[in-house]
């Protein structure tokens, strides 16, 4: 017989102190809470999909509490139902957000912020503007391609 094993309550979880190595706390239903040595308390959702084991980081405790916790590993497991690996289901959501947040533009811009106090105002200003006339995306089409039909 299986040993039954106590579900989680949020005061345990708040309690939770690091020890020299990671452990584990289980909730049952396949989740768990992972302590780190160095206090981290990270959300772990452990599943089976065509006879492999793969695990779902659902977030880390306190920015996910113990109820929405429960919330994503039930969703996870609504996918799983329907015949779909939450892992791969969540990979393409997760690559469009860092897309949208991570272009060129935005780290070019970044670093030209960077280096720009130890550049020469001319040098700073002629960097970004070659940058913004060469290299990032259009924001219009230039004016020899507007009244055409056909635009980049």
């Amino acid at each position: 017989m299986p040993k039954r094993i106590q579900p989680l309550t949020e005061a345990k979880v708040r309690t939770a102190k690091p020890q020299e190595k990671e452990y584990k706390l289980f909730d049952g239903g396949d989740l768990f809470l992972m302590v780190t040595p160095f206090g981290a308390k990270l959300w772990h959702f452990k599943y089976y999909f065509k006879s492999k084991e793969k695990k779902l980081a659902l977030g880390a405790y306190p920015a996910i509490s113990l109820l929405d916790t429960c919330q994503r590993r039930d969703e996870a497991r609504r996918q799983l139902v329907n015949g779909n690996d939450p892992g791969a289901v969540r990979k393409p959501q997760k690559q469009v957000k860092v897309e949208e947040t991570e272009t060129f533009e935005v780290i070019a811009r970044e670093w030209h912020n960077k280096y720009k106090p130890t550049w020469k105002e001319n040098h700073a200003a002629g960097i970004l503007r070659r940058l913004e006339r060469d290299i990032f995306p259009l924001k219009k089409p230039p004016s020899f391609l507007r009244n055409r039909s056909i635009t980049p």
